[in-house]
């Protein structure tokens, strides 16, 4: 079974390297400011010849009040006045995006991320999602995956009724710990009660899947307090999980700085954290996708897995990676063919290169073919825990044993070791290695030597 994982403490102390989390090879640390909107405005064109579906992403950076662990682009403010200016630009955006797109092209998937999406007013949502419905093809018959981020916090009944009716089907939930220490910690108080009940609004609304936001390694976190924390979401059902490990980066992250180090769970304590959650989980019917992220067996992710279709974007496991992902909004990432670009990540340089009816691309990058190669052996890696050899070379004309002789002596010690299993077809992840695939995939990134690893958080 895809879902089996076996826990091996040896293996991960000595794998559990700091390295990236392969939302795209070459990754964001890759990008360079040689690209711009020329470049992008090229790649939607091919993207209308093409007639490729769509992927939206739209960023919404405000948040009322600051969680200490958050490393998301973001602005905090009390003053909610500070949207409509924000919306007014976005909206230049997708008037100037689309109009390089064919109407014919469907908008598959849609997700609204943040920041706090709901930190705007119900008037600002619908003047928002009327306005993506006007400059690109949104499905309405609710078979399109719609989804947006969720702080409880800023939500009540008669927000989902109006995100269910605006066409959201998925909803994330942010939660992160239900501890009221740790909640204190990290300035995050958040009640159960105010959890559940967006979660029974978003049932009876019949959202289609509901996602919860769980981190392990925060200050004043133990094994038994998170244990009772993952107890308490396994009974609210949600159909995905994701556990993050927290990536203590003070020194890039400013928010980081008022956390007191010295609360944070020691190394041991965390890997029990990790290893308590997936027994729970397991027990609770839920399968490991991979990379932190786990779903019951008849969601669209499990069965993605199984048939050997799932991939991965910007926005994590997906089973709409073969869209063209466009993101609006500050600091969004696009992926358009071989192109990645991205906005500018500061809120002013964005508003005014659009009040100047200017794209705000700053950066990015074009994969060159051995960065087309490499993408689809870690997607291949990552997502289905297997590659095969014939595949590959059939797909891009190569000798796979020739191409990556170098890297046979750091997958024969993978093999020895346990975490693979390496023969002249190909490499399938075992189960001791599934929860280290990011250690596997780090073998093929071409980049990595380069790398400050410390910008990236650790595998476990």
């Amino acid at each position: 079974m895809l879902d089996a994982i076996r826990w091996d403490t040896d293996l991960i102390r000595r794998y559990d390297l700091a390295g990236p989390r392969y939302t795209s090879y070459p990754t964001a640390v890759q990008f360079n400011s040689q690209v711009g909107t020329f470049d992008l405005l090229h790649a939607l064109r091919d993207s209308r010849k093409a007639l490729r579906p769509l992927s939206l992403y739209v960023h919404v950076p405000f948040c009322a009040n600051i969680c200490y662990y958050c490393a998301c682009n973001k602005v905090i403010t009390k003053d909610r006045g500070r949207a409509q200016p924000y919306l007014q630009r976005l909206e230049q955006e997708i008037q100037l995006i689309a109009c390089h797109l064919d109407p014919n092209q469907k908008v598959e998937q849609l997700h609204f991320g943040g920041g706090t999406p709901t930190f705007l007013s119900h008037d600002e949502l619908r003047q928002l999602m009327a306005q993506l419905r006007k400059h690109f093809n949104l499905l309405d018959d609710d078979s399109g995956d719609y989804g947006i981020e969720i702080d409880p916090r800023e939500a009540d009944w008669s927000t989902m009724g109006l995100l269910r009716e605006l066409g959201f089907n998925r909803v994330s939930i942010g939660l992160q710990d239900l501890d009221p220490a740790v909640q204190r910690a990290v300035n995050r108080l958040q009640s159960l009660e105010e959890t559940r009940a967006v979660i029974e609004a978003a049932r009876t609304l019949q959202f289609r899947s509901i996602n919860i936001d769980l981190i392990y390694g925060l200050p004043k976190q133990t094994p038994d307090n998170f244990a009772r924390t993952v107890e308490e979401v396994i009974n609210l059902q949600p159909d995905r999980l994701s556990v993050f490990n927290y990536a203590h980066l003070p020194e890039r992250f400013m928010p980081q700085r008022r956390i007191n180090g010295n609360e944070l769970p020691a190394p041991a304590d965390k890997l029990q954290m990790l290893q308590r959650t997936i027994e729970q989980l397991t027990a609770a019917g839920y399968r490991y996708i991979g990379m932190d992220h786990f779903a019951l067996p008849d969601d669209e992710l499990a069965i993605a897995q199984e048939d050997s279709t799932l991939q991965r974007n910007f926005q994590g496991y997906t089973t709409h990676g073969h869209c063209d992902l466009i993101g609006l909004g500050v600091s969004a990432i696009s992926q358009i063919g071989d192109l990645y670009c991205q906005n500018s990540s500061d809120l002013n340089h964005y508003q005014n290169a659009l009040a100047g009816a200017q794209l705000a691309t700053s950066r990015g990058l074009v994969c060159n073919p051995d960065d087309r190669l490499r993408r689809e052996v870690i997607q291949q890696l990552i997502c289905n825990f297997s590659l095969q050899f014939e595949a590959i070379e059939q797909a891009f004309n190569i000798d796979f044993h020739g191409y990556f002789k170098d890297l046979w002596p750091q997958l024969r010690a993978m093999a020895n070791d346990g975490l693979i299993e390496l023969d002249s077809t190909g490499i399938t992840v075992l189960p001791a290695g599934r929860l280290l695939v990011r250690s596997v995939c780090m073998v093929f990134d071409a980049y990595l030597e380069q790398q400050n690893r410390q910008r990236f958080s650790r595998v476990i």
